[in-house]
């Protein structure tokens, strides 16, 4: 069962209108919390009226939640394209428990899209995680049809955090669909080394970006949102 409603307020008068207190029941019972980011009347891409991009947030574990994509969301809508936040099992008023590994969240992000497809009559999506996000959407990514690409921002692919994500390489790395990996080249997590060595056994068309001097956290931050955005947008253009 899904329910949405609709909140008035301040973010009327945004370029952007936002639905709120989307709540996605999935396996187990467990239920989502979401929200859905549209541009305003006449704003929309007629060219991309149809997508719509499901932002996964970081680790929850560590406090990560569907507010850090908001910026990110917000610039999406601006610029004419539908996007959906939530927060994961676990966090928020999303109800059930987080997973240490990410593997129970894949099935949130695939209800996510599934829901998507049916009531936002999404016919592509284009699936993009941050930090530990990104290891958990790209473990989605093949098993929904209508997912024509994903983006990383940050993805963690470093020894340590291997140690919890490592098993989930493999499904996007393997995955035919398009790929753009973003990463700060003083990350922390993962090197630039090892995230071109990682990369040179993908499938696919796979684009990297780094952004010079920028760590983690840092490009995790607000500062960083309207970069994402344009890179995000650029590669739209070219699915």
């Amino acid at each position: 069962m899904v329910m949405v409603t609709k909140k008035q307020g301040k973010d009327e008068q945004q370029k952007y209108q936002q639905q709120r207190d989307l709540h996605n029941r999935v396996s187990r019972g467990i239920t989502l919390d979401a929200r859905i980011y549209r541009p305003a009347a006449g704003h929309s891409e007629h060219q991309n009226a149809k997508l719509v991009v499901v932002l996964v947030h970081p680790y929850s574990v560590l406090g990560g939640f569907q507010g850090l994509m908001r910026g990110i969301a917000r610039g999406l809508a601006d610029r004419g394209l539908t996007a959906v936040t939530f927060d994961m099992r676990g966090v928020g008023k999303s109800t059930g428990r987080a997973s240490l590994t990410g593997f129970a969240e894949v099935d949130d992000v695939v209800s996510v899209c599934k829901w998507a497809c049916l009531n936002l009559s999404a016919q592509r999506i284009l699936l993009l995680g941050s930090s530990a996000g990104a290891p958990i959407a790209g473990s989605a990514v093949d098993q929904i049809d209508e997912v024509v690409g994903y983006v990383s921002l940050g993805y963690p692919f470093g020894f340590t955090a291997s140690i919890l994500f490592g098993r989930h390489h493999k499904a996007i790395l393997q995955s035919p669909k398009p790929k753009l990996f973003v990463m700060g080249t003083r990350d922390g997590f993962t090197s630039v080394s090892q995230l071109e060595n990682k990369l040179k056994t993908a499938a696919g068309r796979t684009q990297t970006h780094l952004v010079e001097g920028v760590s983690h956290f840092q490009m995790e931050g607000p500062a960083y949102d309207g970069q994402m955005v344009n890179l995000i947008i650029e590669f739209i253009s070219s699915l």
